[in-house]
């Protein structure tokens, strides 16, 4: 197969075969040539030289010249990309090409002009959404290539390329050295893409404390459309990070990388309501659609099953509706009053602070007291209880019995809700560590249409439970695409590339998240990890050190850094930091400090301890603390536990193979 991209083809003469499709492109040739022709022509060699150098080596060949452009073609994808790399490499020594490469796979015929085919038009879509110094491949070459060790990749999602039927899925390559463009900026250049961020609804009532219902009807929208086949929805998170904001939509678009905005305002006066929304585009600005509801609070559902019908058939290409008359909002409660106070609970629950959660306790409880068969209510109050339970605010036993109960009760008045389904895998997993069960309960809220990054994360955690870290990624990966703003999410993608191993990968994303924010300390504790893992102990300690001081107590946010102090042989810091734990524990007494304990003693090299603490926080089983634990027998810089028959013992008695 190698040398078919090779082989001599006789005048008349077409062969079809398979083969990878390498088109690459210099970027503001143009432009240069009307500024400095000289310089222009010296990079244009150079860049044919670095090309006419490299494909051959790597079994490929290159077709033909336009302008300032290739087209090659390659016996293997798994050639393609390595080449990609190596030109990519070469060229960003001075003087510096600013090259772009797009890469796709498929049949193709092949004579003497040229090759032609559906899947060189689509390696040419590629290339044209690529950045300098960027290489992009289809689905079809990272399926050739996402087992090889010297190549990685990192997942931008799907999108609509012009003159082709499906969606595709693109990737870039993220070997050190390479430019890796966001989600973002290539949705951006595409453009085409039924992408959409629904803005939080401004509050124009004359009652500031409204926001709630404003706030609620945007959100209801939101998630009805992450229901829509085809559709990417930003996340909650990110969207409403703009909130109180008057930012140009098309940079809002950039930053989320959506094609679409929905934006509006809510008017609420008794029982009347008045509604404005607009959708518009984010490559120009221009308003697709607008218009005003004037409505009853009582038809609340039908105006926001409207609103969101008018963006689907203006968005409507490649969607799996049967017809535009199809509802996605279906009234929950013919209780409007109930469905009011649970607008407001959802803003108390969006607060995500422990006095709020409690108000929106109380809230939801008073909702179902109103119409106990409304499930909505049952599946919010459920969160709300895992949340108490994960943080320690409630004993993890009675919150996430009740959260439990509370999700089987919705999934019972409503058995196609899809949140709750994700609801009951997360406390399978949190509380029961019943994996195979969590997967049952993530795969029935799959089939139901949900697509949201809560879901992508939790099946993150999951696959990383399960040892499946590169799946683990993607799923990761897609999370962070459906909410780019999340900074917990990229911690979690950064966390995965780490688990499996990819570690300059894991630093590129610890450096983005601190980038964005130099004050989220789980940025700094994840670098710190992987300088651990890579044996650079200075670095992390410089790290730990930072994590620690942004943490702001100086009893908390210390087993790290006890651990890189132990490690790196600074054994009077590292028993500060023991000491420091010690009183935490006695000044809280119902804090739980297992994990705190089992990381601090593994730099010791205390393997009893360690062993200990690991199986004092199985027997616990305190939510994140699950999580805690999975991640902790994961850590690369932990191997050493994994020597010792206790570790067998305790991932069989968690269900886990490693």
């Amino acid at each position: 197969m190698q040398n078919s991209a090779t082989e001599v083809i006789a005048p008349g003469t077409q062969v079809r075969q398979l083969a990878a499709i390498m088109f690459a492109d210099m970027t503001g040739y143009t432009a240069m040539m009307q500024d400095n022709e000289g310089r222009a022509k010296i990079l244009r060699d150079r860049q044919r030289q670095a090309l006419e150098t490299f494909i051959p080596a790597h079994h490929g060949k290159i077709i033909q010249y336009f302008g300032d452009g290739t087209l090659s073609i390659f016996g293997s994808a798994i050639d393609a990309v390595r080449c990609a790399v190596k030109i990519q490499n070469d060229l960003q020594k001075d003087p510096k090409v600013q090259l772009r490469i797009g890469i796709h796979s498929g049949d193709i015929v092949y004579d003497q002009q040229g090759v032609y085919g559906d899947c060189v038009n689509l390696a040419s879509r590629i290339e044209a959404l690529s950045l300098s110094g960027a290489v992009l491949i289809s689905d079809k070459v990272f399926d050739e290539v996402k087992n090889q060790k010297d190549i990685t990749t990192s997942l931008l999602g799907k999108f609509n390329l012009k003159n082709v039927k499906r969606q595709v899925e693109l990737y870039a390559i993220s070997n050190e050295g390479l430019n890796i463009p966001s989600p973002a900026q290539i949705g951006f250049k595409a453009g085409t893409e039924k992408s959409i961020a629904v803005l939080p609804f401004v509050n124009m009532s004359a009652d500031p404390e409204n926001e709630y219902f404003s706030d609620g009807i945007s959100e209801e929208i939101l998630n009805a459309l992450t229901h829509v086949d085809g559709l990417r929805v930003t996340a909650r998170t990110s969207s409403f990070s703009f909130k109180g904001k008057n930012e140009d939509i098309r940079l809002i678009g950039i930053q989320l990388g959506v094609s679409t905005v929905l934006e509006g305002s809510v008017r609420k006066a008794g029982k009347k309501v008045r509604i404005t929304a607009q959708l518009i585009n984010t490559t120009d600005g221009y308003h697709i659609w607008s218009e005003v509801y004037d409505s009853d609070v009582e038809d609340i559902f039908q105006v926001q099953d409207e609103i969101s019908l008018k963006i689907v058939n203006r968005l409507k290409e490649n969607f799996a509706l049967k017809s535009a008359k199809e509802t996605i909002i279906k009234p929950a409660t013919e209780n409007i009053d109930a469905y009011n106070l649970y607008l407001k609970g959802r803003y108390y629950w969006n607060k995500s602070n422990p006095e709020d959660i409690s108000k929106a306790i109380k809230t939801f409880e008073e909702v179902i007291r109103l119409d106990p068969t409304f499930a909505l209510p049952y599946c919010a109050l459920s969160y709300c209880y895992s949340f108490m339970g994960s943080c320690g605010l409630m004993q993890p036993t009675e919150a996430f019995s009740k959260a439990k109960d509370l999700t089987l009760k919705a999934i019972e008045l409503d058995p196609d809700h899809a949140e709750s389904h994700l609801s009951l895998a997360t406390i399978k997993f949190f509380h029961n560590w019943d994996f195979e069960g969590a997967e049952i309960s993530l795969n029935k809220a799959l089939s139901l249409s949900l697509n949201s990054s809560l879901i992508n994360q939790v099946h993150g955690w999951l696959l990383i439970a399960t040892g499946e870290f590169n799946k683990a990624i993607e799923k990761m990966q897609q999370a962070v695409i459906l909410d780019p703003l999340s900074l917990p999410l990229m911690s979690n993608l950064g966390d995965a590339y780490s688990f499996a191993g990819r570690f300059t990968e894991a630093l590129m994303q610890y450096d983005k998240i601190i980038e964005m924010d130099p004050s989220y300390r789980r940025g700094f504790e994840g670098r710190g990890m992987i300088h651990l893992a890579n044996g650079d102990y200075e670095k992390a300690i410089k790290d730990f050190e930072h994590y620690h001081s942004l943490v702001g107590h100086p009893l908390k946010g210390l087993s790290s850094l006890g651990h890189a102090y132990a490690a790196a042989g600074h054994i009077d810091k590292a028993l500060e930091c023991l000491e420091k734990i010690k009183e935490r524990e006695k000044t809280e007494p119902g804090v739980i400090l297992y994990m705190d304990y089992a990381f601090l003693y593994c730099g010791f090299k205390d393997f009893d301890l360690a062993f200990h603490y690991l199986n004092k926080t199985y027997e616990q089983r305190v939510g994140i603390a699950c999580l805690g634990m999975i991640f902790c027998i994961r850590y690369p810089m932990l191997h050493e536990l994994k020597s010792d028959p206790r570790f067998k013992e305790l991932t069989q008695r968690m269900g886990i193979v490693c």
